[in-house]
């Protein structure tokens, strides 16, 4: 469950209504003692740090907050590689990196980026915003050793069917649950 969590009070509820983890983002970005508090109320194995990226002018990925309003989203001066580490140190047991420079456009993950977040990140690291074709699947696990990857425009169009994606990433010999 992600969205409007900002207290252990709301991921308790959310929790017992039957999610399996909380994933936070810019409240934890707002107030991130708020990690730690979800850590130490429920593991740190229920607690995933979702992380807006761009790459700005200078190079340097830097983190943005409220994305799911462009009258909102904020650029914040904290560097992407820096926040991924601190989630960590407060307790994040799973990093969704969402490289918004990719998002949306279909043309494949930053691997260049998530392959920097992975040497750093010691929790699963999972990629998001990029894909387009079955390849660019195969292409951010291979080289940028994630241990997940998501989408959803290409599923909810049926640009990519699921079941032909799982047998290519079969046959690439990248492990794929059956359900």
């Amino acid at each position: 469950m992600a969205g409007g969590i900002r207290d252990v009070e709301t991921a308790r509820r959310v929790l017992h209504a039957g999610a399996d983890k909380i994933s936070v983002n810019s409240p934890a970005l707002e107030r991130p003692p708020l990690i730690a508090e979800l850590a130490d109320a429920f593991g740190v194995q229920c607690v995933v740090v979702g992380i807006d990226s761009v790459r700005e002018a200078d190079g340097q990925w830097r983190v943005r907050t409220n994305t799911g309003d462009p009258d909102k989203t904020r650029a914040l001066a904290v560097r992407t590689l820096d926040w991924i580490v601190e989630a960590q140190r407060l307790g994040a047991g799973e990093i969704v990196l969402n490289c918004m420079d990719s998002d949306g456009v279909r043309r494949g993950y930053d691997v260049a980026q998530l392959r920097e977040a992975r040497a750093l990140c010691h929790v699963p690291l999972v990629a998001s915003g990029g894909a387009g074709a079955p390849e660019h699947f195969a292409d951010v696990f291979e080289q940028a050793d994630v241990d997940g990857a998501l989408a959803a425009s290409v599923f909810h169009s049926g640009a990519i069917p699921i079941p032909g994606l799982k047998r290519f990433l079969r046959q690439r010999e990248i492990e794929v649950r059956d359900v």
